[in-house]
Formats: C-alpha cells, structure tokens, sequence
C-alpha cells in the first residue's frame, strides 16, 4: 500500500510538473516569484493530501453522530423556511463547536477549532493579529489602501479579518486571498457583490467565514498586487465567486452565494484538504467545480468535504462536479435541480453519504448522477456509492465500483454518516447567519 502511495504521488508530481505552466489561472505572465509561489503551493498541496481519505470520512461521520446523540425529532424530513426565533440551537457538529457561546465576539479564534473532513486542520489566521476591515472602497489594486479587505488579505503576515460595519465590497479586480488569512464576516452583514470575486492562488491555510457572494463579474487584467512584495500581469477573471488554484487548507463555512458569473466556487490545479460547509446555495447554473481539465492528473489529490450545505432555488447543475480526485458529499439538502446534482469525470470517487434528494418536477431530470457522456464500459468502474440517502420525488442514485474495494471501517471508526432523514435539521441553519456581538450567534 505504501509503495502504490509513493507512485501515485511520483506521477502526480510529474503531471503538475509539466502541466503547472499551461494552465495559468488569470496569470498573463509566470515571472521567477511565481514559479517559486507555484513550487511551494505545489508541496504544501502534496503534504496536505491524506493516503487513507476513508478515514477522514469516518472521523467526520463519528462527530456527526455524536452531536445528533439525544436530540428528539431530528428525523423530520420537512425544511423550515421560516427564521427560526427560539434559544440558540447549533444542530450540527462545526456549529456546536462555537455558536451557542455568547461571547464570540472576544473568543473568534475558536472558530479555527471546528472544522471537520479534508480541510481539518486549516486553522486561518488564528496565528496573527485582528485587522478591523472600515473601509469597503477598492480603488487601487497596486498599492490597496489600509483599511480595505484588500490590504488585510495581501499581508504577508496571518491575520484575522473582521469587518467594522455591515457593508458592500465591489471588487473592482479580483482579490487575492494570501496564506494565513481568516476573513470572517460574523457580527456584520457583508457583501461581495457586483465586481470581482476572491481568488486563493499558490496559497494554503485559509478560512472564509459568513460572507454573502453575488452577482460577481468577469472583470478587466492588468497589474494587481497578489502578495505584499509581488505585483503580477494578470488576464481577465472568469466571475468566479471563489476560485482556488493549487491551493491547501482550505476551510468556506457560511457562505451565501449566488448570481456569478462563471462558478459559484471552483477548485483547481492540485487544490487539496478542502471543506465547504453550511453554506446556501440559490440561482446559478454551475455550482461547483472541482478539477477543471480531464487531462491534468495533478488532481489526484484533490480531497474535498462537501457537507451540511442547502442547494436551493434556481440551481442547474454540478453540486458538485469532480474529476480525479476523492469526494465526501455528506449531510447536504439538494431541494431543486434543473439538469443533475453531482457529476463528474475521470474516474472521481465520490463517496454520498446521508444527503436528502429531492428530485424536479421533469422527469428526465430526476438522475442525481451524471458521468458527463462517459460510456458504461468506462464509469462502471468509478467509485460513487451512496450509503443512507434519503431520494424522494423519484429521485434516483447510480452506484459505480466494486464496493468490496473500500477500506473497512476501523474499530474506533465504525459509526456511518446519519441518513438523509436528519438532513433538514442539520442544515437549518445554513448560509451567512445574523450575529449579534454580546449574544449566541
């Protein structure tokens, strides 16, 4: 097993190698400090990537288990829309972690305790000091001014980011999100909307807490700052709400996102120990990407937790869609699809676990899966299994692979993931949450 590790990695490393440079991430030109940023990115990437991904989804499921442990009624398949009005109630295992404690505001580290699956050990800016966001202007990409997320983001140093006032960001180009960053947007209503969306490129360690992302847009190149001592020529951005190039560690929790332009998050190039987590998902065609190229094996180590998200009105497709690497889409309430909810190809394992399915109303489009025109003979041996799920209005999973070939659960890992019953409550609260500094959140 560890000789089959060692080669795998060994034609990873010469697959990034080669294809690292063609595939250029908004980069109009890779000069010595960028090859050298992609180097490090590409190591920090092969250090995060876990040999055994089984047992990160165990250690997920045990939690899961234990924070529904005595809770009466959370086996109701219906959703409440209506804002929930009674005694702080975190229903799942990262919630229960910080939100029912009063005094968040002074404890807002804690938050880089609680992530759970891929991105476990992402931890932010928990090692530097709080910088207050005041101002939302974006008016220069070269030298941003103090004050401005901007600034905070491209600091060399780790930092927690935290926001003055409730506000609207328009980005006017894309902004670079530079290693050791928390941007966490708890106590005030924050926008990214109507520019340019967040890139994490070459970067690794990054927490995006509880931001509202909309209506992003392609946007002009030029020369933008990416770091502190580096200004590079960059093409014009995609309208990705985030995108995540040949980044590591990775944790997006509470988020609300909708209307972009291009992906509402991508995740590309080798990007690895990623967890996406209670987030709201409305209106837009491609939700999720991960891995953008059949042909670039470098993501074969692409590891991604997809958990306690709600996909709601107005989606297409791709939530998500994953080529190579190895997927954990547990827990998630997909309450509307136009065309499909996961696909994927290039032999992705996607392992579905205790999701609720309720399929549209058309019922060509009932299939959850979709392996994007791959024929039988080819995605029949893919691992896709779906283990608890909860499919309702016909909706239908098509399992690939010989299950027999999976790791078997370890003594201290043998509690599954809970079934799609239990979906509507630990994803209640779902999407940028409305924190009040002073009391639970």
């Amino acid at each position: 097993m560890v000789a089959g590790c060692k080669i795998k990695l060994l034609m990873v490393l010469v697959s990034m190698a080669v294809l690292m440079p063609t595939l250029r991430a908004g980069i109009a030109e890779f000069d010595d400090y960028l090859l050298q940023k992609a180097e490090e990115a590409k190591q920090a990437s092969l250090e995060a990537f876990h040999p055994d991904p089984m047992n990160v989804t165990d250690h997920f499921n045990q939690h899961v288990h234990l924070a529904l442990e005595g809770i009466e009624g959370s086996n109701s398949t219906r959703r409440s829309l209506a804002k929930y009005k009674g005694p702080c109630l975190a229903t799942n295992p990262i919630d229960r972690c910080w939100r029912c404690d009063p005094n968040w505001a002074k404890n807002r580290k804690k938050l880089a305790k609680c992530v759970l699956g891929f991105g476990r050990k992402t931890t932010g800016g928990k090692k530097g000091r709080i910088y207050v966001v005041t101002d939302p202007s974006d008016n220069d990409v070269v030298n941003p001014k103090p004050g401005t997320l901007r600034y905070g983001a491209l600091q060399k140093r780790p930092l927690w980011i935290i926001f003055a006032r409730s506000m609207i960001i328009r980005l006017s180009k894309e902004l670079m999100v530079t290693s050791h960053k928390t941007i966490d947007a708890r106590g005030s209503n924050v926008h990214i909307a109507y520019g340019a969306g967040l890139s994490i490129q070459f970067a690794r360690n990054v927490i995006i807490h509880g931001l509202r992302i909309h209506h992003v847009i392609s946007t002009g190149g030029g020369m933008i700052r990416d770091t502190a001592n580096h200004v590079g020529l960059r093409t014009v951005s995609d309208g990705d709400g985030i995108s995540i190039f040949g980044s590591s560690n990775i944790w997006l929790d509470h988020l609300s996102m909708s209307n972009c332009q291009d992906g509402l998050i991508d995740a590309i190039q080798g990007s690895t120990a990623i967890t996406i987590s209670n987030s709201h998902f409305t209106h837009h065609n491609d939700v999720m990407l991960f891995g953008a190229s059949d042909s670039y094996q470098g993501d074969s180590i692409m590891q991604v937790t997809v958990a306690f998200n709600h996909f709601g009105k107005g989606l297409v497709q791709r939530m998500p869609r994953c080529r190579w690497g190895f997927f954990h889409v547990v827990n998630n309430d997909y309450t509307h699809w136009l065309m499909y909810a996961i696909g994927g190809s290039q032999h992705p394992t996607i392992i579905s676990q205790g999701n609720r399915f309720i399929a549209p109303p058309n019922p060509a489009a009932r299939q959850i899966t979709n392996r994007n025109y791959a024929p039988e003979s080819v995605w029949k041996t893919w691992t896709w299994r779906s283990e608890g799920d909860l499919m309702m209005n016909g909706a239908y999973f098509i399992q690939s692979g010989n299950p027999s070939k999976r790791r078997p659960y370890s003594r201290f890992d043998m509690i599954k993931a809970k079934p799609g019953t239990f979906v509507r409550r630990l994803t209640r609260f779902s999407g940028s949450l409305n924190c009040f500094v002073g009391r639970p959140c």
